[in-house]
């Protein structure tokens, strides 16, 4: 199974609302090849430097693999249907349509939202018109829900475990998108202050989540 590269490099440039630019700057560029392959089983957790931490989620309730077809989130007033994400072959990862501002991507190599692994569900904070999908991501807290209905008419339930905001240049490659045992889920945009010379955001936001 494909994974994301190595190289920081970001891909699909777009305008954003008040003529700056704003890059698809999702750290996900940033993913070592491998890193999202083979189903694991058993593994730890790893630490924000990439190292094994203490303590192991075991694999739990998960499902068959199925694509998504809508992410609800109705604290944030999230109702949005998917887009499937390819690698191109620049070797970087498709963005999200910028001529719609109501729509998720995932990334479609990875594991399914419900699937055991780590699935991938990136959005656009804002775009040339407005607002987008994530602009209120960071309201997401620890214990909130979300859901993801899926083409075999099975709903994903998500938990919130933690939300977290991370520099663009030391982002936790490993630890964010690094395969899981259970079945959990990372809901990423960009964050932090626009930087004008950089033409892209100088963070990321990711929440981190799992199947209930």
């Amino acid at each position: 199974m494909a994974a994301p590269p190595s190289s920081p490099t970001p891909a699909a440039p777009g305008q954003r609302s008040g003529g700056r630019m704003v890059m698809w700057g999702i750290a996900f560029l940033l993913v070592a090849v491998g890193m999202m392959g083979g189903k694991s089983h058993g593994t730890a957790d790893t630490t924000r430097d990439g190292g094994s931490a203490a303590v192991a989620h075991p694999a739990g309730k998960h499902l068959a693999r199925s694509s998504p077809t809508r992410l609800l989130i109705p604290k944030i007033d999230v109702d949005a249907p998917f887009s499937a994400l390819p690698i191109e072959q620049s070797g970087q990862l498709q963005a999200p349509p910028m001529d719609n501002v109501n729509l998720v991507g995932w990334y479609a190599e990875g594991a399914s939202p419900g699937e055991a692994g780590t699935a991938i569900i990136a959005g656009h904070v804002d775009t040339t018109t407005s607002a987008a999908v994530f602009a209120r991501l960071e309201e997401l807290k620890p214990g909130d829900h979300f859901t993801v209905d899926r083409a075999d008419g099975k709903n994903a339930e998500f938990v919130v475990d933690s939300s977290e905001t991370f520099e663009k240049d030391d982002f936790p490659s490993r630890r964010v998108y690094a395969d899981t045992p259970r079945a959990e889920a990372r809901l990423i945009t960009c964050a932090g202050n626009y930087d004008h010379e950089a033409k892209d955001y100088t963070e990321n936001l990711v929440v981190f989540a799992h199947l209930v």
